[in-house]
C-alpha cells in the first residue's frame, strides 16, 4: 500500500526537496501547500495518511493549521518539520495537533517510517 503524504511548507525548495526523498522512498505525495490556510483548504479533499507541516508560514502558522486539521482529519498523523524543533520540544506537550516533531535538519525519512511502519518504503528495507 502506497501511503499518501500531504507536505505543507513556504519554501517551494523544502517542499521539493521532502517529495524528492518521499517519493524516491516509495511513498506517494497526495498534495503540497504553501501555507497554513492553503493546507486546511485542501486536506479534507485530499485525504492523506501523513501530513508533514513547516512551523513559520505566512497567513496561518504551522500550530494554528496543526489545530484545524487535526479536526478535519482526526486520524492522520501531523509531523512538525521545523527548524524551531528545540523550542517545541522544551515544552511539556506537544501542541495540540501535532504527533510528532522532527527538527529540519534531521532525518524526515526515519520519522515518517516511524509514523506510517507498514508503508512500502519500510517494508522493502529502503536505506535510512
Amino acid at each position: 500500500m502506497l501511503y499518501r503524504v500531504f507536505i505543507v511548507d513556504d519554501n517551494p525548495s523544502v517542499r521539493t526537496e521532502i517529495r524528492a526523498q518521499l517519493e524516491a522512498s516509495g511513498f506517494a505525495i497526495c498534495g503540497e501547500a504553501f501555507d497554513g490556510l492553503n493546507a486546511v483548504e485542501q486536506a479534507s479533499q485530499l485525504r492523506p495518511d501523513l501530513i508533514i507541516l513547516d512551523l513559520s508560514m505566512p497567513r496561518m502558522n504551522g500550530l494554528d493549521a496543526a489545530r484545524e486539521l487535526r479536526s478535519l482529519c482526526p486520524n492522520v498523523p501531523i509531523l512538525l518539520n521545523t527548524i524551531h524543533s528545540a523550542l517545541i520540544r522544551s515544552e511539556v506537550s506537544l501542541p495540540e495537533g501535532i504527533t510528532e516533531v522532527v527538527d529540519k535538519r534531521e532525518d524526515l525519512l526515519h520519522r515518517v517510517l516511524r509514523l506510517l511502519p507498514k508503508s512500502d518504503a519500510a517494508l522493502g528495507g529502503t536505506a535510512l
